[in-house]
């Protein structure tokens, strides 16, 4: 090769070289294009019928034979264009043209066959990755034996130090990432974190289960099958909602589900005469899903069913709820409110930004009501959250700081925490700032 170098004129070596780095400029934008295309998109591209795309996708699958390839064809060029620039510089200068050619050769790789190629493919990285798969799927070819020698010896001394030459994505922690990385305009910005919301909720459908947003059986509304007709269809229209459990003897024995439609129709069907109405006629069979179900699979089991509404029950089989399409698509976009929901039950706003709760509310309604963010994953009430964090049952009076948040024990029924005053820390500071000036 330096006898080749030595029998070149000038010329014929400043077009060598000229070859060369645009060779390294391939290679440079490559990698970057190669690597930065977008994942989601190739992979739609793909599905329409793009045969380039599936090229990238294929490409991408053996990321390190892609990578291998690319990058011992940019150190080939990069070593002979600095070669022959050096000893053009040599024959011309003596010995201090290596010091011009170290010089311009760094100029020249760094500006033409590094910052330009990758800037433009970055900018492109989609279009470029299509429009050069096919080259670079031929230098993954041409490259593959002494590739194989390559890896061979790469991995001979990983294993040396104990590593081992394995990569492992996190699927979900790259979306995650990427639902961050969403750059937010100025004036979208509310937009842009409504969207960010919603996507981290989508993804947390595969880790929550129903017992984490079920309506606790303690304030779910049931009705006695064995009540007056009467009593029933005035407690079944009167309330805010649509489906509404049925029990004979004791409300853990759930015979079915009552809609308030089907009460209509029937109601219609006896012309007005209440005697006439039979409720059990009208009753659907109740959809029994235990409480570890995960949210992602009941939602899917809700569209196959064409359920809107189940109920819950423990290891047991004993009733410990309802879930409802509308708890689940809740945890994607935020409440959903209709002219017939009601504010929290148990939950009273008092001056200052302090709240009066039930002991039996749940911590997952609270959150929702007034915008906190108490944890719930050993507890589902406000109750068990006191008890979880102090290890004792409080007495009447007693306060506790914990989650940013000041909890005092307002009463208390037997060994059941049953009033709570809740206020904000940051709310409490506050008060006695205020306080402190009237002073």
């Amino acid at each position: 090769m330096m006898d080749i170098i030595e029998n070149w004129g000038t010329f014929e070596s400043i077009v060598a070289v000229g070859i060369l780095l645009l060779f390294s400029a391939f290679f440079s934008g490559a990698e970057t294009a190669m690597t930065g295309a977008s994942r989601a998109r190739m992979h739609a591209l793909e599905k329409e019928g793009n045969k380039r795309a599936a090229l990238v996708n294929k490409l991408r699958d053996k990321k390190d034979k892609m990578i291998g390839a690319i990058l011992l064809g940019s150190n080939i060029v990069n070593t002979m264009s600095s070669a022959i620039a050096t000893s053009v510089l040599i024959s011309i200068f003596g010995s201090e043209g290596v010091l011009y050619a170290t010089g311009i050769m760094t100029v020249l790789l760094l500006i033409f066959s590094e910052v330009l190629p990758k800037t433009y493919c970055l900018i492109r990285a989609d279009a470029v990755s299509m429009a050069i798969a096919p080259i670079v799927q031929f230098f993954v070819w041409l490259f593959a034996p002494l590739l194989g020698i390559v890896t061979a010896i790469i991995n001979v001394f990983l294993r040396m130090v104990g590593i081992h030459n394995q990569t492992h994505t996190d699927t979900e922690e790259e979306l995650r990432g990427a639902i961050e990385l969403h750059e937010v305009l100025d004036d979208e910005e509310d937009s842009t974190q409504a969207k960010r919301a919603m996507l981290h909720s989508i993804l947390d459908l595969a880790e929550m289960e129903v017992a984490d947003i079920m309506i606790h059986r303690n304030n779910v509304e049931t009705i006695n099958v064995d009540d007056p007709i009467n009593l029933i269809i005035d407690q079944a229209l009167s309330n805010a909602y649509s489906r509404l459990p049925v029990y004979r003897d004791t409300p853990d024995n759930i015979i079915g589900v009552i809609h308030a439609r089907g009460l209509l129709r029937e109601i219609s069907n006896a012309g007005g005469d209440m005697a006439r109405v039979d409720i059990m006629r009208i009753l659907t069979d109740p959809w029994f899903i235990p409480e570890t179900t995960i949210l992602f699979d009941q939602l899917q089991a809700f569209r196959e069913r064409k359920e809107h509404f189940a109920l819950v029950v423990d290891e047991y089989g004993a009733f410990e709820g309802i879930v409802t399409l509308e708890d689940i698509l809740e945890e994607i976009v935020g409440d959903i409110e209709d002219e017939h929901d009601m504010t929290v039950p148990g939950v009273r706003a008092q001056p200052g930004g302090a709240y009066i709760v039930d002991g039996t509310v749940s911590i997952r309604d609270l959150n929702r009501a007034v915008g906190w963010d108490l944890p719930d994953d050993d507890y589902a009430t406000v109750a068990g959250l006191i008890l979880h964090e102090t290890k004792m049952i409080p007495d009447t009076g007693q306060a506790f700081s914990f989650y940013g948040h000041r909890f005092k024990i307002m009463k208390r029924q037997r060994n059941q925490l049953t009033l709570i005053r809740i206020m904000p820390e940051s709310s409490l500071a506050a008060v006695q700032s205020d306080f402190s000036r009237v002073k």
